[in-house]
């Protein structure tokens, strides 16, 4: 009994291993996972939309903001960590959720860039900017329109009043952190004719850069490149006080 024992276990172990390597097919379709080494640069991903105060559907890719607050506080405490990439594919979202995540990236003491890979829609776009340095790939697009509601709307005077300061807090954050003029940006989000269904403006890549929104034209390598320098000023500036 005691020879049969250790038979067992290794048959128990062979079937964990074939059941991990099973999952890693299904979720990855690869058996192998590259694994990062340890970095002092951390990744932020914002992927499909963000979500506020009401829960989307479970079809629906979201990301959570009361996951990334948690993260943003951890990132700000964690002495490893010296620099943080926020990597932007989202259609927009919750805007009182987005402006919270906006602000708490650009109160962050240590050094942020941002990089809208696919696109960087709505709510995003302030979220895009919040970071010392924003990336778009020549690929990817940003949508600038007017705030909406959904659903039961209070057909009162206040009911338009709140959309309007809540909208003048988009454009004063977003105008803030980039170089954008406010009447510039203004005109992209109430043109019409631009998107076929609605008001606004589609900017691509490069249009990003010229309108001042987005500071340079970038992918992974770039935004390495530009946070590391960010990293470098930043210990400089320690050293000197």
């Amino acid at each position: 009994m005691n020879q049969d024992q250790p038979n067992n276990d290794e048959k128990k172990q062979e079937g964990q291993s074939q059941d991990s390597l099973m999952e890693k097919i299904k979720q990855l379709g690869s058996t192998n996972v590259p694994q990062a080494p340890d970095s002092n640069i951390h990744v932020l991903p914002i992927i499909g939309q963000v979500e506020g105060h009401l829960q989307l559907p479970a079809k629906n890719k979201t990301t959570k903001y009361e996951h990334l607050i948690p993260q943003i506080i951890a990132i700000e405490q964690n002495p490893k960590i010296e620099g943080v990439i926020i990597l932007l594919n989202t259609v927009g979202g919750d805007v009182e959720a987005g402006l919270a995540i906006s602000e708490m990236i650009s109160s962050l003491s240590k050094p942020s860039v941002s990089i809208v890979l696919g696109g960087g829609h709505s709510i995003g776009v302030p979220i895009a900017v919040s970071a010392n340095h924003s990336f778009i790939t020549e690929t990817a697009t940003m949508t600038i329109h007017p705030i909406r509601l959904t659903g039961l709307v209070v057909g009162v005077p206040q009911t338009f009043e709140y959309l309007d300061k809540m909208q003048d807090r988009v454009i004063n954050f977003v105008t803030h952190h980039s170089n954008i003029e406010e009447d510039q940006f203004k005109d992209l989000m109430f043109a019409k004719g631009n998107l076929t269904r609605d008001i606004g403006t589609n900017v691509v890549g490069q249009d990003a850069v010229d309108y001042g929104l987005i500071d340079s034209i970038g992918g992974v390598k770039e935004a390495m490149v530009k946070l590391n320098e960010l990293i470098g000023k930043t210990d400089d500036d320690q050293v000197v006080q």
